[in-house]
């Protein structure tokens, strides 16, 4: 399969397909924590539809030019959060669930690290087939596993003097 190659439109669309998901799943939840990098824009955006907190937990496993050499995954000991506490029902969500290590990996930390949260589901804009675990709600299943080109990728290249130098 080619890549997958995503405008902005499409993007923000399939972040408002995953909440009507969820919201058409029925399960209530209390919080969100989304999973820094590729997780930010889809938790700010569930926050602000859900009208929930939002926590943010940093990750690292993709490194090299344009981040597409996978490595060794890097959980960020603390999150932050705006709130005294933690909600009990957490939805955890990320941009993509690749080989599924890392969402598994933080939702087994969040049940360990946080014991304030009772339950964790996992919510995904795209679901690779893979993957070795399977998000609770996503919006597109991949069954041959492209890259994803997101619309915010080009930055991943770009230079702050690159930019200096365009609006000059």
């Amino acid at each position: 399969m080619a890549d997958l190659h995503v405008t902005w439109a499409d993007y923000h669309a399939t972040i408002e397909r995953l909440a009507v998901t969820i919201h058409d799943s029925g399960w209530r939840f209390n919080q969100i924590v989304c999973i820094a990098r590729g997780g930010l824009r889809v938790g700010d955006t569930l926050s602000r539809i859900f009208k929930l907190p939002l926590a943010i937990i940093s990750t690292q496993s993709y490194r090299g030019e344009a981040d597409k050499e996978r490595g060794t995954l890097t959980v960020a000991k603390h999150m932050t959060m705006t709130t005294p506490t933690l909600g009990n029902r957490a939805l955890l969500v990320d941009d993509l669930v690749d080989s599924g290590v890392t969402l598994d990996a933080v939702k087994r930390h969040l049940l360990e690290a946080y014991p304030a949260i009772a339950e964790v589901r996992t919510a995904v804009l795209w679901y690779k087939a893979c993957s070795t675990c399977t998000p609770d709600y996503h919006v597109h299943h991949l069954p041959e596993s492209p890259w994803i080109h997101q619309p915010f990728e080009p930055y991943e290249l770009m230079s702050v003097s690159e930019l200096a130098e365009r609006a000059s």
